[in-house]
């Protein structure tokens, strides 16, 4: 059976973890990274030597980085699902997995450490304001695109897109800040997915 390796509080690997509740993918899960076993161990540096979770073990194929996990999963499994065989339609979901990965995850990096993880290396209140301000203007570049795109990110089909920004504003709405505007577009496609039943697994209220 294909085996997930990561602990499940770990929003990279609740990427993957919804993908294959959405395509109805069996698989077994073993809890990887702080807390549980160590991602330093030999057994895990084979897989991934960059020591970091999430690692799919399917069969004899071995993958790391949560967005190229899913991919991979959407594309064996989808049947067009959550990714789009068309070059035009996958690339617009694919552009914004990217985004997510690279401007939306360096925007909150800093607030998210100091704020939720209590980082003693992200205390700097300069910092963790700063970081708050990007965070909601990358928050409020989703909102406007939301605002036109239709009912998901990528138009009007869920997707993969809609998997791993989901998580992110998940993530925005949780963390305690000081300001954060209200967004109604994010409000109204949020309710929109957590109706979803693979949703409503992978993003409870204590998990952020």
């Amino acid at each position: 059976m294909m085996r997930i390796l990561g602990k499940a509080s770990s929003i990279n690997v609740r990427k993957v973890l919804w993908t294959a509740s959405e395509l109805g993918i069996a698989f077994e899960r073993e809890d990887w990274g702080s807390g549980f076993r160590s991602t330093q161990e030999p057994e895990f540096l084979a897989l991934n030597p960059n020591a970091m979770v999430p690692v799919l073990v399917d069969g004899d194929v071995v993958l790391w980085e949560s967005n190229t996990i899913c991919r991979y999963l959407a594309t064996r499994h989808g049947d067009g699902r959550l990714l789009p065989a068309e070059a035009l339609a996958r690339a617009k979901v694919e552009q914004w997995m990217d985004w997510q990965a690279t401007e939306l995850n360096n925007a909150w990096r800093y607030a998210f450490m100091g704020l939720l993880r209590n980082s003693p290396a992200h205390q700097d209140p300069v910092q963790i304001a700063a970081s708050i301000a990007g965070w909601n203007r990358q928050m409020g570049l989703l909102e406007r695109h939301l605002e036109t795109a239709g009912d998901y990110v990528a138009g009007g089909a869920f997707s993969l897109a809609d998997i791993v920004l989901g998580l992110s504003a998940h993530r925005w709405r949780k963390t305690p800040m000081d300001e954060r505007p209200g967004y109604p577009a994010i409000a109204a496609w949020m309710a929109r997915l957590e109706v979803r039943p693979a949703a409503r697994a992978w993003l409870p209220d204590n998990i952020v």
